[in-house]
């Protein structure tokens, strides 16, 4: 199923706001092409790309995105591990490194999705303030460079940067690790708690709240931090537990023989 998403363009300097919301290369040369009195430009990176532009009608632009919804996975179960790179730092972190924290949240997300985009900076605030309380906070971007450039290590560092990230941003380049967490999408969310010596433990798999792109509902991360709080404060997390939903995490092409 696809997801709309619609902007609203008008005015001066309104194509480079647009840029930055859009997926893809080929749908913001779409959105210079649907301007007939923009000039547009591109330089050698693909996110370098420039509008100028003249004050024009509003006019509304209907950008689709794969819809995918986490799976069931088994609250209950283990964490599984993982060694992977931080590009922005070249430092290699390990489940065991989060051993001394109460609570740990991984998440796989990505630099493109639109459905990421809509709550980075709503995920950003959250991870500030629980990271302070004793959450451990981890992202991961599985998504393959081969169909996904965008992707690649080169610009999480960037995306990272850009967007204060306090937690690490993780490299799964062989996608192995989504396959052992059961990702399919981003963003997806996986809350794990940990009892003294005990392997951390699943306690949340669902959503940040009920805000999606195009759904005009206000982004408070209501589900998730709920569930956070639930864990720090050492009282049950709710049982009913709302799916994420975001785009498909993009897999490595299948090599022909």
């Amino acid at each position: 199923m696809a997801g709309v998403l619609t902007v609203t363009a008008s005015s001066v300097g309104v194509c480079g706001r647009l840029l930055a919301v859009l997926p893809s290369l080929s749908a913001r040369k779409a959105l210079c092409a649907s301007l007939s009195s923009s000039k547009c430009y591109s330089s050698m990176s693909w996110n370098s790309l420039r509008c100028r532009t003249t004050v024009l009608p509003s006019r509304k632009l209907v950008i689709r995105a794969a819809r995918t919804e986490s799976k069931g996975v088994t609250l209950g179960s283990r964490a599984p591990d993982f060694e992977l790179p931080e590009p922005l730092t070249g430092k290699v972190w390990k489940l065991d490194d989060f051993e001394s924290y109460p609570a740990l949240l991984v998440m796989f997300i990505c630099n493109h999705c639109p459905f990421v985009k809509h709550l980075k900076k709503d995920i950003v605030k959250l991870s500030n303030f629980y990271m302070k309380k004793g959450l451990a906070v981890v992202a991961i971007s599985s998504n393959s460079i081969t169909t996904h450039p965008q992707d690649g290590p080169e610009f999480m560092a960037e995306e990272a940067k850009i967007f204060n990230y306090p937690f690490p941003y993780l490299y799964d380049e062989s996608q192995d690790v989504a396959r052992n967490f059961g990702a399919v999408c981003t963003p997806e969310f996986f809350l794990f708690k940990k009892d003294g010596r005990r392997p951390f433990e699943l306690v949340y798999h669902g959503q940040f709240d009920d805000s999606r792109p195009s759904n005009n509902m206000p982004i408070t991360g209501r589900d998730l931090s709920l569930a956070i709080d639930s864990v720090l404060s050492g009282q049950p997390v709710p049982s009913i537990q709302k799916p994420s939903v975001g785009c498909s995490i993009k897999w490595n092409p299948e090599v022909k023989a």
